[in-house]
C-alpha cells in the first residue's frame, strides 16, 4: 500500500480509504467490522465517515455508521493505527432528523455534532474533521450549473472556520477540511485563514470518477497550489463503472437496485460512457471497477481515494486496485473516450 502525506499535516494515509456509509444499512455491525479488519490488514490507515450515515440518511439509523466503528476500535484496540475521520452536516431540507431539523455550520451546530461523533466513535479526537456540504446554496451534488440564490440563510463560511478552530485548539480535532466544495468556498476558507490565523483545509471530499472529472476543472489547481488534497468519493459511480449494471441489470442486494433515489449515475449518457470504458478494459484484460480505481488513484491531485464495498469479494478486488498500474495505451484509450463524451454524470 502506498501512504500520502496529508498535506500540511505531518499525517501519511493510505492511497486507498475505507468509506463505510453502508454500515448501518446495507451492512450489519459484524460485517463492518469484518471490513475494517480486512482493511487494515491490508495497509488501509484511513477511514472515512459522517454524522449522516449509513446511506440513504434516515433517523432510525443515522449515527450507527459511527457507532460500528467506535464498537470495533473499542475491540481492536487500534486508535492510534487509523487516521478517522468523520463530517458535520450542513443546512438541508432533506435531514429533518439532524438537531431537530435545524442542522446548520454554525458554532453551536458544529459543536454538538462533534460531540455527538466522538461519543459514538469511543475516541475523545477526530483527525480530520469534514465540512460535509457548504452552509450555502451552491452547485454541488451533481449540479454543474450555478443559479445565484436570493439570499443566504445558513452560517457564514467564517463562522464555521471560527468554530473549527476552537475544537482543534482544543484537541478534539487535529485537521479539518471541506467536502462537495466549490472552487469559491475553497478559496474563501484559505482567505480567512491567511487574515485570521486559523487552522488551514487540508483537504477537499468531492466526486471523482471516469464519470465525472468535473474536478478537474477549477478545483485540481487549488489542490497543487494551495495543498489541498482531493479525497475522491464515489470513484466507481455508485458501482456503475463495474459494468453491472449494463443493460439495465439490476442485481440482488446492490445499492441501485435497492434504492430507486439514486440516478446520479445512470442517465443514457452514462450508461454509453461505461460501455465503452468496460470494453477498453476488458480489451487490455483489466478488471472494469480495478480500472476506474486505478485510475483515480494514480491522479495527482488525489491524496485517497475512498472505496467503498457491501461483500468481502467486492472490498479484496477494491483492494488489489491498489496494485494496477495502468499502462500508457490504457490512459490514451480512457483520454480518448473522455474527449468523445466528458462528465456524463456530475
Amino acid at each position: 500500500m502506498e501512504y500520502r502525506r496529508l498535506a500540511g499535516t505531518g499525517i501519511n494515509v493510505s492511497a486507498l480509504c475505507l468509506g463505510t456509509m453502508t454500515f448501518g444499512e446495507q451492512n450489519t455491525e459484524s460485517e463492518a467490522h469484518s471490513q475494517l479488519d480486512t482493511a487494515l490488514d491490508s495497509g488501509v490507515n484511513f477511514i472515512d465517515t459522517a454524522e449522516l450515515y449509513p446511506v440513504p440518511p434516515r433517523a432510525e439509523t443515522q449515527g450507527l455508521t459511527e457507532s460500528y466503528i467506535g464498537s470495533w476500535l473499542h475491540r481492536r484496540k487500534c486508535r492510534s493505527d487509523v487516521v478517522l475521520a468523520t463530517k458535520v452536516a450542513g443546512r438541508a431540507d432533506w435531514t429533518p432528523h439532524l438537531r431537530d431539523g435545524k442542522a446548520c455550520l454554525d458554532r453551536r451546530n458544529i459543536r454538538a455534532a462533534l460531540d455527538a461523533s466522538l461519543k459514538r466513535l469511543r475516541t475523545d479526537y477526530v483527525d480530520l474533521y469534514q465540512v460535509h456540504w457548504p452552509d450555502r446554496p451552491a452547485n454541488y451534488f451533481g449540479e454543474l450549473g450555478y443559479r445565484h440564490p436570493d439570499s443566504d440563510e445558513g452560517a457564514p463560511i467564517a463562522e464555521t472556520l471560527e468554530a473549527l478552530a476552537e475544537l482543534v485548539a482544543e484537541g478534539k480535532v487535529r485537521h479539518i477540511g471541506v467536502s462537495n466544495e466549490t472552487p469559491w468556498g475553497v478559496s474563501r476558507y484559505l482567505h480567512l485563514s491567511e487574515t485570521r490565523g486559523a487552522p488551514r483545509i487540508v483537504s477537499i471530499q468531492n466526486p471523482y470518477s471516469l464519470l465525472n472529472r468535473s474536478f478537474e476543472v477549477g478545483l485540481a489547481e487549488f489542490s497543487h497550489r494551495e495543498g489541498v488534497g482531493l479525497l475522491a468519493y464515489s470513484p466507481l459511480a455508485f458501482g456503475v463503472l463495474s459494468g453491472k449494471y449494463l443493460d439495465g441489470k439490476r442485481p440482488a442486494g446492490a445499492r441501485l437496485t435497492l434504492f430507486d433515489r439514486f440516478t446520479r449515475y445512470s442517465n443514457p449518457e452514462s450508461e454509453q460512457a461505461t460501455r465503452a470504458y468496460v470494453d477498453l478494459a476488458r480489451q487490455h484484460g483489466v478488471d472494469p471497477a480495478q480500472m476506474a480505481l486505478a485510475f483515480v488513484t494514480e491522479q495527482p491531485f488525489v491524496t485517497s481515494n475512498i472505496i467503498g464495498a457491501t461483500t468481502p469479494e467486492q472490498l479484496r478486488a477494491n483492494l488489489d486496485s491498489a496494485d494496477l498500474v495502468l499502462s500508457a495505451e490504457l490512459r490514451e484509450g480512457i483520454e480518448a473516450i473522455h474527449r468523445r463524451q466528458p462528465n456524463p454524470a456530475p
